[in-house]
Order: structure tokens, then sequence, then C-alpha cells
């Protein structure tokens, strides 16, 4: 079978799977991730789902039915699975599901960490209270009974994660996701562009790939404040026309609270400040103004306003926010050096199933905008490499298991590359104790990393994105190239090693040893 046909026998079989054609209204997907909006969770047909080869695992979020293709697979599926659906819609005259947004490449970093339930879930994991009431069925011993009194405890646990401030996390992911392959594209050839200029080879194309790599972060509060509006319910060229201010050369002429502004203050936090305004703005204006006027007055309204309070306050107070996000950044790594790096590798994990990594994303992006790269992601990513120590560790013990095994060598080229969903999914998560040695095996990595940042070897990303291997493309700091990678491969081994060696020992307890072998 060659791989378009396996793809587009992937796509077909998921199509019934998740309620058919007629269930999905949006189709999306990010790096590892096949994301689906759908009419009616209900109608999806779980368990054959998860069976399927090409599926690694599901996210059964709030808002979105997420399933896990691993990367490369999902770039190839989703347009496949968008065609039926719009053929489908196309045939029967009803409306077609949005096309894949191949922009949204999601980072290694944003690995949801369980396939059975929503990823909050797992906190909530004791917490049975009110079962009883859920089901009214708590003698039904049958396997019917028990399906429907742990559909209704997944149902609670769901709709106890639906919080205010999580679903506004959700959103602030969404409107930065898509901005991650550009962020990538360009950091890549920063990095490349700043090596050709240290090693003084080809100065006539240098300048061409300073302002290639640099001309998206010029224009980076468009970007965001285009997306923020198509978020909130807003027309999103409004939104970027509102954030656009920020960048405007033209702002230096403007004074507001006795400081000349400066082009590119406040950065992406007042791009989505402004662009968040507009959106209010905006729809203030559709219930009042009469429709014949609309066309006219709501636009010139919605970027009038919003774009003089941006100027006269959001910009000033954005700014200032942004100073103190860098200015913490630093003082973390200057005086929290190996503590604070424990801390951050150690807690990336769980942070990311309580759905509160999220919230690091713009953060990330000021710190790029302010320094050209964020010192925390490289932290960070040291969660994944105690996730592969975990993982080769499992592997070596359990030699008599050749199933998970088998699930660990597929799983391990991508976890080395930062795409961590594989070997969550397979192996860590399923055995318990082995993710929480990940863990620490990652804040282990982190401490190594943030012990050299408070001695002055700062390691940062210019980009949001890929972790593991796949970040020493992005890798820049304040001393020379090499000895960046030298740190951050450091760390990196500390993780694995770590990972390894607390799961090795502690991590799979007296159930998990080899079986005994029998005497002859």
């Amino acid at each position: 079978m060659t791989p378009h046909s396996k793809d587009q026998a992937t796509a077909a079989a998921l199509l019934p799977l998740v309620g058919g054609p007629g269930n999905v209204t949006a189709v999306a997907h990010c790096m590892t991730r096949l994301r689906l909006t759908l009419r009616d969770p209900s109608l999806v047909q779980d368990a054959p789902l998860r069976a399927l080869p090409a599926v690694l695992g599901v996210v059964d979020d709030d808002t979105t039915y997420q399933i896990v293709l691993g990367p490369g697979t999902v770039a190839r599926v989703t347009p496949l699975f968008a065609a039926l659906v719009a053929e489908h819609a196309t045939t029967t005259g009803g409306q077609a599901a949005t096309g894949p947004d191949t922009t949204n490449t999601h980072t290694t970093h944003t690995t949801h960490t369980t396939d059975t339930a929503d990823a909050t879930d797992t906190a909530d994991a004791t917490d049975t209270t009110g079962a009883a009431d859920a089901t009214g069925a708590t003698d039904d011993l049958t396997p019917a009974g028990l399906a429907a009194r742990g559909a209704a405890i997944k149902a609670a646990r769901k709709t106890r994660n639906a919080t205010p401030a999580k679903r506004f996390l959700r959103r602030l992911a969404n409107i930065f996701v898509p901005l991650i392959p550009a962020l990538i594209g360009c950091g890549v050839i920063a990095g490349l562009n700043g090596l050709l200029v240290n090693l003084r080879l080809l100065p006539a194309l240098t300048p061409a790939l300073t302002a290639i790599a640099s001309g998206f972060m010029a224009l980076i509060a468009v970007f965001v404040g285009y997306n923020t509006a198509k978020e909130f319910g807003g027309t999103p060229i409004l939104g970027g026309a509102a954030a656009a201010v920020v960048v405007f050369p033209g702002v230096t002429h403007i004074t507001a609270f006795g400081q000349q502004l400066a082009p590119g203050q406040g950065g992406v936090l007042g791009a989505l400040a402004a662009a968040a305004l507009a959106v209010q703005v905006e729809k203030a204006c559709r219930r009042r103004v009469p429709e014949a006027l609309d066309v006219l007055v709501t636009p010139t309204v919605t970027v009038l306003v919003s774009g003089l309070a941006t100027v006269y306050g959001l910009m000033f107070v954005a700014g200032e926010v942004s100073t103190a996000i860098g200015a913490g950044a630093d003082r973390l790594l200057a005086h929290g050096g190996a503590a604070a790096g424990f801390v951050l590798g150690g807690l990336f994990l769980p942070l990311v199933m309580l759905g509160l990594h999220q919230a690091l994303i713009p953060i990330h992006a000021t710190l790029i905008e302010q320094s050209g790269y964020t010192v925390l992601l490289p932290i960070l990513a040291m969660a994944g490499a105690g996730q592969v120590g975990a993982a080769l560790a499992v592997f070596v013990r359990l030699r008599h298991d050749t199933a998970l095994r088998r699930t660990i060598r597929s799983a391990l080229p991508a976890g080395l590359l930062g795409v961590g969903e594989p070997l969550i999914y397979g192996v860590s998560l399923p055995l318990g104790r082995p993710f929480v040695t990940a863990c620490v095996g990652g804040a282990f990595g982190g401490g190594f990393v943030g012990l050299f940042g408070m001695l002055g070897d700062t390691v940062g990303s210019t980009a949001i994105g890929p972790s593991g291997w796949a970040l020493f493309p992005l890798l820049a700091g304040d001393r020379g190239l090499g000895t960046t990678v030298a740190v951050y491969a450091g760390g990196l081994l500390t993780g694995y090693v770590a990972g390894f060696l607390l799961t090795y020992f502690f991590g799979l307890g007296e159930l998990r040893r080899e079986p005994p072998i029998s005497p002859a």
C-alpha cells in the first residue's frame, strides 16, 4: 500500500467512527493531532476509533475531539479527511466543515497526558464523589451499568474542568499556536544567518536573510490582532487593523503618560489587548447601528475607538507588563539558577495535564520579541528528555513485554525530536510511576540548564515549537553558539540519564519485574 492510499484509508476509516460527515463542523490539525469540532460528541465510537492502527491516542476536550496520529501522518490525513467531509456537504447541499488549518502546527511541549479522558481528568482521577447520584445505579455491576457510571463520572469531571480560566487559556493557545510555523521558519533562518555572519561567509546574502528572518517578527502584532478578533467572534481584519497601530513607525510622534511612544511598544500583549477591545466595540456597534449604516459606521468606530485606546493607554500598560516579564525571566535564571530550572523542568508535564501550559505561550512570544529568544523553552524542553529516559528504562527492564517494547521502538524517534504524545500515551501513563519519574528526570535536566544560566551561559530558543533534538537549529544565547549548544546538549543528557535511572530503579515496582526463570 502506498503512503497516499494508506492515509486515504485512515481518513475513510476515521470518518464514520466520529459520527459521519454530517457530525463534523470543523477540521484542523496541529503537529500531531487531528482536531475536530463535532455537532454531537456522543456519536463518536470511541473504542473502535482507538483500535485503528494509525491512532496513537485520543483527547476528548470540551471544545474539540482530538485524534493523535503523529507528526507527518496528521498533515497528510487531515486534508484527505476534510475533503471527504466537504464532498458529503457538496452532494447533500449542506455546509462544509472548515478546511484543514495547515498553519496550526502545535509544539512538542503541548503533549496532553491522557488517552482515556480529558487531559485534566487525570488530576481528578480519585474523585468519584457524586457518582452514585449521577448514574442512579450504584448496584448495577453489569458491563452496561459500569459503562454508564463511568460515562457519568467522566461528564462530571469535564464539567468541573470547563472553568472560565481554562477556557480563556485555550483561547490564548488558539491565538498564538497558528503563528508557530512562521516563528519556527524565521527562527531557523535567523540561526543560519547568525552562523554565516560569525563565520564571515556569504556577506552578500546575509542582509537578505536578516530581512526574511525579521520581517515576520516586525509585524507579528498584526497577526496576533487578526487571530484574536477571529477567536473572540469579531471581524479578523478589523482586529488586525487595530493591532497594526502598535507597530506603526509614526507612533513616535505620540506622547502618552509623559513618554514618547516607540513602535512595537507593548508587543504581542498590546496587540492582543487592542484586538480584544476592537471586538467588543464592533459587537456593540452591530447591536446599535442601523443596518443601512453598518458597513460604514461599524468599521470606522471600531478602528477609531480601539486605536485611540491603544495609543493613549494600552501600548504604555502592555509595554510595562512586557518589560516586567523580561526582567522577571532574567532574574529567575540569574538568582534561581538550578533550583528554578529544576522546578520548571519538573512541573511542565503536570502543567500540561492541567491545561496551564497555554499561559506560557504569550510569555514566550514576548521574550522572543524583546531579546530575540525565550530562555524558558529550553528548560521546559527537558521534560521531554526525562520522558525519553523513562521510556528507555522501561524498554530495558521489561524484556518480556514484546508489545510494549515495540511501541517504544516506534515512538522513540519522535520522542527524541520532542514529540512526546506517542511515549506518553503508549508507555508512561499506562504504567503510572514512569510518568512521575519522567517528570523528575526532566527536573534534573532543567536544573542543569538553569545552573549554567545562573553562571552566565544563557540558553534560549528563537522560536516556540520544537524541543528535543529539533531545538538545536533554534538555539541562541548570550555566549558563543558552541557554548549554547553544549549546555543544551548537557541538559538533554542529564534528563535522559536521570529519567532512565529513576525509572529503572524506582519507576516500575515489584509487579513489573521480570518473571522468574523456571528451573530446568
